[in-house]
């Protein structure tokens, strides 16, 4: 009697062979089709330093060297090219869709400079304008100096590993 019945309420509920394979066979594609999306839109990456909202705010001409750490933290790289200065590097770059290559949509580099007392004496931020160094905070393009040869090899080092 246990094998009739289900016979006559047309299987009780229970799946088939072929009702379960359709019902995996929708699942799986339901689940590629959330799968896919992710894998089609652009993704950014953000290498390096990332400046807190507000940063450079907080740091005053002539403030400390020991200010400057505590608001921006360790810095990148220093350099005692014509007095001492903190670098923060960062870069951002894309990658439309997630089997291409990334490419560089962005580099900044974030210089604090110091006077012979460890007090800051100038804040610059300087990205590539138009292919040439460029100080987003005086809107200046640096014209040459030993300061301007380290800048040109930092982007250059940034630009060689990413390539």
């Amino acid at each position: 009697m246990r094998g009739n019945a289900g016979a006559g309420s047309g299987g009780g509920g229970r799946l088939t062979p072929s009702g379960s394979r359709r019902t995996t066979a929708a699942c799986l594609v339901i689940f590629a089709l959330g799968l896919m999306p992710g894998g089609c839109f652009s993704e950014t990456f953000q290498r390096g330093y990332v400046l807190p909202d507000g940063a450079l705010q907080q740091i005053p001409l002539g403030a400390s060297q020991e200010q400057v750490l505590i608001v921006l933290g360790t810095p990148s790289t220093v350099a005692t090219v014509s007095g001492e200065a903190f670098y923060y590097i960062s870069q951002r770059a894309e990658r439309p869709i997630s089997f291409m290559q990334t490419k560089v949509v962005d580099q900044r580099v974030i210089a604090v400079y110091f006077d012979r007392n460890r007090k800051v004496k100038r804040l610059a931020e300087y990205g590539l304008k138009d292919g040439k160094i460029f100080d987003f905070i005086s809107r200046t393009t640096p014209t040459g100096g030993s300061d301007l040869n380290l800048l040109n090899g930092l982007f250059r080092i940034i630009l060689d590993k990413t390539s």
